[in-house]
């Protein structure tokens, strides 16, 4: 309970990486999910551009896909009123509690780490930070104590290694972090339009959430459907079309009946069902698109939410971390008389 007598909120901390404009997947993965958190969470939501240096990441770019970031998380709902909204490197207490944590954080379990592997695999020279990414992961989390994090599949062996972080440190200095835990997303693993892998910029596999019209339907119709669909007047199998998965997460639910009949008795061809999807994507990003050039046409006010957000974050951190420093005596002033 909090002063007035009223039951206090979970406290949930969210990051997504830089990665310019979100996409489709970004939107049913994380994003709509983050929007109906709002008012039942104190949400934290920040764009983790220290964790994007550790990978390819352009110094030129960088900025310019940190703001698109924040315009489309405005964009797609989130209210500066109702979360905070922050860059990760503007709050730098996140840094060295990640370096605090590494006086803890099990090396065996950082190199078991799914990703850490599939990354270490493919370069010849594994950068440090590759390896330490989930320890500044577990810091994002646990300066503000968070109680709770939405967390995909991809990401639950970190949430598991945070967790056993927060265990070794409070066995060694005492009760201060939380075990957070694991918020399940709304929906599962979103699979691109190439019917195979997740659904991913890189890829080159997914929509814009703020692209237009005739944009949207022109990567619509390259999408995979059922692959053994060939002719027009072949019955498909909804359960296995990527296509119809789609649609049940951004189409009309009174419309997944009718499309689910037509595909199975041929009544309707896969170019029309993907139409049907494409303006379906439309109408529903129709409001981001608005509130988007709305934050284009005023950067400032991007700025200021980002800085407001920014200045409410450091002031929980800032008193997390210095108890965490004064539990592990790095608080020489405290020898002095």
């Amino acid at each position: 309970m909090d002063q007035t007598g009223a039951k206090k909120k979970t406290r949930v901390l969210s990051g997504v990486q830089p990665s310019g404009e979100a996409h489709l997947g970004n939107y049913l993965g994380a994003f709509r999910q983050w929007v109906h958190m709002q008012d039942e969470y104190e949400c934290f939501f920040t764009i983790v551009d220290q964790h994007a240096i550790v990978g390819e990441s352009d110094p030129a770019e960088l900025p310019r896909l940190t703001f698109d970031m924040a315009v489309s998380l405005l964009a797609v709902g989130l209210d500066p009123e109702r979360c905070t909204i922050f860059v990760q490197s503007d709050v730098i207490e996140h840094m060295e509690l990640a370096w605090l944590f590494n006086a803890v954080a099990p090396i065996g379990d950082l190199e078991r780490m799914t990703q850490y592997k599939d990354k270490a695999a493919r370069l010849e020279s594994v950068p440090a930070g590759v390896l330490n990414y989930p320890v500044l992961q577990a810091a994002d989390i646990l300066i503000y104590r968070a109680g709770a994090v939405p967390v995909g599949e991809d990401q639950r062996q970190h949430l598991e290694l945070t967790r056993e972080i927060a265990r070794r440190w409070n066995a060694k200095y005492g009760e201060l972090f939380p075990e957070p835990e694991a918020i399940i997303p709304e929906v599962g693993r979103i699979i691109g339009l190439d019917g195979n892998a997740k659904m991913s910029k890189s890829l080159g596999n997914t929509i814009g959430i703020l692209d237009e019209p005739d944009r949207i339907w022109e990567r619509v119709r390259t999408a995979v459907t059922d692959p053994q669909r060939i002719r027009r007047d072949d019955p498909g199998r909804p359960e296995v079309c990527n296509v119809f998965t789609l649609h049940q997460l951004v189409t009309d639910a009174g419309l997944i009946p009718d499309i689910e009949q037509q595909c199975r008795t041929a009544g309707r061809g896969c170019v029309d069902c993907k139409r049907i999807l494409a303006d379906s994507i439309a109408d529903a990003f129709q409001p981001f698109r608005e509130r988007a050039a709305h934050y284009r046409a005023n950067p400032g006010e991007v700025r200021d939410i980002l800085e407001r957000g920014a200045d409410h974050a450091r002031s929980i951190a800032a008193g997390t971390l210095a108890e965490a420093r004064r539990r592990m005596g790095i608080d020489w002033r405290s020898a002095i008389p």
